[in-house]
This record gives structure tokens, C-alpha cells and sequence, in this order.
């Protein structure tokens, strides 16, 4: 009898083994499920958010590009102006030949600045690529001016504003 009885404890115990496995492997399955779905709601929204965020960039790129684009026609219509100016002195010391060729350059500064105010943005990077796509020697130069411009002008801000 007493091994009728550990017979059926042993059983039972077989039996509430098996019950908690299944109860065990479902409850991991259903995690599981929800883990995943969790998973693909998170990689959702960093798409979201990068998209967002990227939309938000672009635009304030296209903002700064408009305003140094808005600058440097200024600063070009400046320079034809300083030239045309110039122009009358040059005619004085030099001759009128050589005044001449300060009022053409005037002419085409000015010329460059409408171009450049008439544009948009996109239409000054797709002159621009094809300008280095064309000429790579001058596109690598003009960086290289610019970037010791740049650089000039940054540093003569630095030695301006020393600190303290």
C-alpha cells in the first residue's frame, strides 16, 4: 500500500509537472509575443523620430543656406560697387582702358549676384557639383582659398577677443 501511495504522489507530482510546463511554456511564448511586438513599436518610433528629426535638419540647412545665399549676393552687389566706384579713379590715374576692364568686372560681379539671387538652393549645389564634376583642379583650389579664409578669419577672432 505504501507503494500505491508513492506511486500516486509521484504520479501527481508528474501530473502538476507536466500542468505547470505547459502553463510555463505558454506564458513564455505570450512574453515572447509581446517582447517582439514591443520590439517592432520601438524600432517604429526611432524611424519616426529619426525622420523627424532629419526633416527638421534639412529644414534648418535650407534656412542657413537661404540667408548665406541672401549674404553673399549682398556682399557680391557690394564688391560691383566698390568696383564701379573704382572705376572712375582708375580712368583718372591709369586711362580709360583700364577703367574699362574694372567696369566690365563690375559688370560681371553684378551679373554673377543676379544669377545667384535668381537661383534656389538646389540649383546652386547642382552648379556646384557640376562645376567640380567638370573642373576638380579649381573646385580643390577655391576650397583650399576658402579654407584659409576661413581660417584667417578665425583666428584673427581669436587674437581679437583674448581672454581675461
Amino acid at each position: 500500500m505504501a507503494d500505491s501511495s508513492v506511486n500516486d504522489t509521484v504520479n501527481d507530482l508528474k501530473t502538476t509537472a507536466n500542468h505547470v510546463g505547459t502553463e510555463l511554456g505558454k506564458t513564455v511564448e505570450n512574453e515572447a509575443g509581446n517582447v517582439s511586438g514591443k520590439t517592432a513599436d520601438a524600432k517604429q518610433a526611432i524611424k519616426e523620430s529619426a525622420s523627424k528629426y532629419s526633416a527638421q535638419a534639412a529644414d534648418k540647412a535650407r534656412t542657413f543656406a537661404e540667408d548665406g545665399k541672401a549674404r553673399a549676393s549682398g556682399a557680391l552687389e557690394q564688391i560691383a560697387q566698390l568696383l564701379t566706384d573704382a572705376a572712375g579713379q582708375v580712368d583718372e590715374k591709369l586711362g580709360s582702358q583700364y577703367g574699362g576692364y574694372a567696369r566690365s568686372a563690375a559688370d560681371s560681379v553684378s551679373g554673377f549676384a543676379d544669377q545667384v539671387k535668381a537661383k534656389d538652393i538646389d540649383e546652386l549645389v547642382d552648379d556646384a557639383r557640376e562645376l567640380v564634376r567638370k573642373s576638380p583642379a579649381i573646385a580643390v583650389g577655391a576650397a583650399a582659398a576658402i579654407g584659409f579664409v576661413i581660417a584667417r578669419l578665425v583666428q584673427s577672432g581669436v587674437d581679437a577677443n583674448p581672454k581675461a
